[in-house]
């Protein structure tokens, strides 16, 4: 599955999973993402829980425009740290209106276990040129 956004492209975070209303990113833990304790630093873990909540809403199906949007909130609880292997995010809407979304998501190690959740916040259609 192609993913056409450089900041997590440059991450080596992969989209593998794209329908209406749900999204899944695979990680593969590299030291450039850990922080001085030597844990998956909690930026990272938020930029993850983040797309996957955000992409769970914004599906366009085949040959249909993008549909691009912004996070309005975003709430994260972190379980348990990652030093190495891989991780998983999980997103789905819980529900939708004409321009917001509600969204949670999970992130799990390779073996399943839950290192973090989120619920947030989402408009469809912002200002992609926004600063």
């Amino acid at each position: 599955m192609q993913l056409s956004n450089p900041f997590l492209q440059s991450l080596g975070v992969e989209l593998v999973q794209w329908a209406p209303g749900e999204a899944e990113f695979h990680m593969s833990i590299q030291s450039r993402h850990l922080n001085r304790q030597g844990m998956l630093h909690g930026g990272l873990v938020a930029t993850l829980l983040d797309a996957a909540c955000g992409y769970a809403g914004l599906h366009a199906g085949d040959g249909e425009e993008e549909i691009h949007g912004v996070t309005v909130m975003l709430n994260i609880a972190y379980l348990k740290a990652a030093r190495s292997g891989s991780v998983i995010a999980r997103g789905r809407v819980s529900r939708s209106g004409r321009s917001l979304y509600f969204a949670e998501a999970t992130l799990v190690s390779e073996g399943g276990e839950l290192l973090a959740t989120a619920q947030g916040t989402f408009k469809q259609g912002g200002d992609r040129h926004a600063s």
